[in-house]
Order: structure tokens, then C-alpha cells, then sequence
């Protein structure tokens, strides 16, 4: 009850610009807080800043590495290709991950691609259906100059797998607004090496849960 209460406020009381929370070098809004709403669309800093809270719980023990890229990356390899976000890596060797994560804005939807280097797989996910194996592939060919460029091995591209995953697979949204906490969902489940067994019914609940997660910078 305390929690629901918590919650509720974060959404009612006080300015639009008063900040609710603070990590990752992210500073989240009651603004952005308020897109958590029923039936509200997920912003950049509530997407970055909950991959952030992925990527901290990974790296307690007992969970895969975990690495994510945030929500302008895609837009920006797909426009420039490696050499305009090689430097987005800098000190980091992304290889030395079980699992890479990259949310991706496309105009009016959010998807998510995940890289498993355990598996090399690349799968694409998206809670509308679409297929991503154009995404697949811009992100492999960056694997592979990311490889090349940073650690002077050349990756065995034949052994890889991409895939983008059917509407049997995974759950399927069941209105217009809830791509992004189906992203974060994704993720969160992926993140853990679980099946994903949510369904649309979940999305309200998931959605309070994902405020108080974000105020208290701790997930659930």
C-alpha cells in the first residue's frame, strides 16, 4: 500500500519538472515519470534510465554481463555506420559481455535487438510483429568492425545467427502505447536468462512497478 501510494504521488502532486531521480547520468522528470501512465508513451530518459538499472543488477552475481546501448545508438550506426559511433565504446570492450542490449526508436515505436555473445545469436524483438533482419544485419556488420577496430579479431560472421523473433514467440502488444515497457520487459527477462511468459494483461502492473524501480533506483 505504501508503494501504491508512492507511486500515485510521483504521477499527481508537484511540477512536471521536478526530479524524481537521479543515476546513470540521467536525471528523470515527474514528466518523464508521468509517461508511465496508463496508456502513456515511454521516453528516451525512462528507457536509457531502466537499461541503466539493467545493466547495475548484472553485475551482481549469478546474472549474465550485460551491456546496453542506448536509445540513439541505432539511429545514429544506421546513419553513419561504425565510424560514427566508434567512439561510443571508448574504454569499454563490449565482447567481454554475455549479452548486449540496444533499444531502438523507430519514429513512433520502440524494439529491441539483443546480442548474445554466448549463443551469437542476434535476435530481434518487437511487440507489434515486424520483422528486423535489416537491424540484424547492420548490427552484425558492426560487431564486426567493433571486433576488427578494437581488439584486432576478425569475426567468424558465418558462425552467427540472426533472427527476428514471430509473433508465436513472443507476446504481442493489444494497443498503440505499450512497445516501451514491452522493450523493458524484454530486456528484463533476458537480462536474467528467463523465458519470457508475460502477457499485454501485465503491462498496467508493469508499468507502476517500473515508476517505484525508477524512483528508488532498485528493481524488484
Amino acid at each position: 500500500q505504501a508503494m501504491e501510494s508512492e507511486i500515485s504521488a510521483a504521477f499527481d502532486s508537484g511540477d512536471p519538472e521536478d526530479i524524481l531521480s537521479r543515476a546513470f547520468k540521467l536525471t528523470v522528470t515527474r514528466e518523464d515519470i508521468c509517461t508511465l501512465q496508463p496508456l502513456g508513451w515511454l521516453n528516451d530518459r525512462i528507457m536509457n534510465f531502466y537499461m541503466g538499472l539493467l545493466v547495475e543488477r548484472s553485475k551482481k552475481e549469478g546474472y549474465p554481463a550485460v551491456y546496453a546501448f542506448n536509445t540513439f545508438f541505432y539511429s545514429k550506426l544506421s546513419s553513419t555506420s561504425h565510424k560514427g559511433v566508434k567512439k561510443w565504446t571508448k574504454g569499454v570492450d563490449i565482447f567481454k559481455h554475455d549479452v548486449i542490449l540496444v533499444p531502438i526508436h523507430l519514429r513512433i515505436h520502440w524494439t529491441l535487438l539483443v546480442v548474445d555473445l554466448r549463443e551469437k545469436t542476434i535476435k530481434y524483438f518487437d511487440s507489434l510483429g515486424q520483422k528486423g533482419d535489416h537491424i540484424c544485419k547492420t548490427v552484425l556488420k558492426y560487431l564486426e568492425e567493433e571486433s576488427k577496430e578494437k581488439r584486432n579479431i576478425e569475426l567468424a560472421v558465418s558462425e552467427w545467427t540472426l533472427h527476428s523473433m514471430g509473433t508465436e514467440e513472443i507476446p504481442q502488444q493489444n494497443n498503440g502505447s505499450d512497445c516501451g515497457v514491452f522493450v523493458c520487459k524484454f530486456a528484463d527477462f533476458i537480462s536474467r536468462d528467463k523465458p519470457i511468459i508475460f502477457t499485454p494483461e501485465h503491462m498496467p502492473y508493469f508499468r507502476r512497478k517500473m515508476v517505484w524501480e525508477i524512483i528508488h533506483q532498485q528493481l524488484l
